[in-house]
């Protein structure tokens, strides 16, 4: 899990009142490693914008899918607008649910 992702789900935790202690306790458990955002992944992310646009997807979507591609890993996501941009990245997107 990119750095960026992480603060997205402590920002959702915060936004329904869980204190950082809270947050932790969801994430920390979690079997995911967590990679810092570092600017190889910016760039990556930042020059998907232009491809990924007209489906609308975040900073923090295509964060994960930049890393996605550095690990040559599929990208997991609920999000079906991903799968719109996936050949055109070099992606594969795996939906969740």
């Amino acid at each position: 899990m990119c750095t960026v992702n992480l603060c997205e789900v402590v920002a959702y935790a915060a936004k329904r009142g869980a204190t950082q202690e809270d947050a932790r306790q969801l994430i920390d458990p979690s079997p995911f490693a967590r990679i810092p955002f570092d600017d190889d992944l910016a760039f990556r992310a930042g020059l998907m914008l232009p491809v990924t646009k007209s489906a609308g997807l975040s900073l923090g979507d295509r964060a994960c899918i930049a890393l996605a591609i550095r690990l040559k890993a599929p990208a997991m996501t609920t999000d079906r607008s991903w799968t719109k941009i996936a050949a055109a990245v070099g992606v594969e997107v795996h939906l969740i649910r």
